[in-house]
């Protein structure tokens, strides 16, 4: 639920952003704000972790690695890869 809402507030700013270059500047200025910042970096997070998780979930469909043991070891590789992509993402936007 929070992906969706949270994907239409992303939304909403882009649009605003390329609607002419008063609403760029304004969009850049909102996005000047600490708290706007830590709201845009935990939906972008939110949608990067739901992006990696599912890779290993459609490996699995196509009938790869369908065991306990893979399926521990994507959880863990997932968990990794999700910190440090969504770390690189904090420093890119602070």
């Amino acid at each position: 639920m929070i992906l969706f809402f949270g994907i239409i507030v992303l939304m909403c700013f882009l649009d605003k952003s390329l609607s002419s270059p008063t609403g760029f500047a304004e969009a850049k200025e909102l996005l000047a704000s600490p708290f706007v910042k830590f709201v845009v970096w935990g939906l972008v997070s939110a949608l990067l972790y739901h992006l990696i998780a599912g890779i290993p979930h459609l490996i699995t469909d196509a009938g790869i690695g369908g065991s306990l043991e893979t399926a521990k070891l994507t959880a863990k590789v997932v968990f990794v890869l999700s910190a440090i992509v969504i770390l690189v993402l904090g420093v890119w936007i602070w």
